[in-house]
């Protein structure tokens, strides 16, 4: 049975108020959002699901301030990105938010830890470095720094994304299908990392995945259909996902 969807909560890592995502128009119009209202509270991990279409990744992409919304609000802590122009939400991505995507996104020419380093360096900012250390130490990367993606599994190449999302301390880190070219043993190093990022250096996660398994790392799963939020699950399991996800298929029949 779907739940209410949460009061804005203003101490959240990233909110959305009755979001809206629009493309196209008339008989071509697709509505991938459809009046999205949630709260993703600091230092917890969230997980979106949904089939494909469901608008995951559009809702991702709009909080994350790498879409507009066609009417509707999204903030990341107390920063409103809807008010915002362009070269001030670019600002509050690089100063606010990480993000690891499916595909890995390594520059070939750059050794792991240049890449690793990429965004503080552009913005400026001094590394930190006993954070990059653990960073670097938790992802078991000690030994791949000097190397290029090319000479890296894919396992290893989406740690040091991992790495690169983390290693400025971001409000929250956004993940696309983290997993989604990563075999079963990469998949879990990297989800147990970004578990023990929750627990462990209080970070914030909202991470969009189609695998059950993937979500069951998340201390909620909010579930899409059709642009709407229609469910959510606290402490998840993958049966109880796959159980939930059962249940939301058979309602739309």
């Amino acid at each position: 049975m779907a739940t209410t969807e949460p009061s804005i909560d203003q101490a959240a890592a990233a909110r959305i108020e009755d979001g809206v995502k629009i493309y196209g128009a008339g008989d071509a119009e697709i509505r991938a959002l459809d009046g999205v209202t949630r709260a993703f509270p600091a230092g917890r991990f969230t997980a979106i699901m949904g089939p494909s279409g469901s608008g995951k990744s559009t809702l991702m992409h709009c909080m994350a301030g790498l879409d507009r919304l066609t009417s509707g609000t999204t903030w990341i802590g107390e920063v409103e990105l809807s008010a915002l122009g362009e070269k001030a939400v670019t600002g509050v991505r690089r100063d606010k938010v990480g993000f690891i995507f499916q595909a890995f996104n390594l520059l070939p020419t750059l050794t792991a830890l240049e890449n690793i380093r990429l965004p503080l360096d552009i913005a400026g900012r001094d590394v930190d470095q006993a954070w990059l250390d653990q960073v670097v130490t938790s992802l078991e990367l000690e030994d791949r720094l000097r190397h290029r993606p090319g000479e890296l599994s894919g396992g290893q190449q989406q740690r040091v994304a991992a790495a690169r999302a983390f290693a400025s301390q971001p409000a929250i880190v956004f993940a696309d299908e983290p997993t989604g070219q990563l075999d079963s043993h990469s998949s879990a190093e990297l989800l147990s990392f970004m578990r023990r990022a929750v627990d462990e250096f209080s970070q914030t996660i909202v991470m969009v995945t189609h695998d059950p398994n993937a979500a069951s790392y998340s201390d909620d799963v909010v579930f899409l259909s059709d642009g709407k939020i229609v469910d959510e699950l606290a402490a998840p399991t993958p049966t109880s996902i796959l159980d939930r996800m059962k249940g939301l298929t058979a309602a739309e029949r």
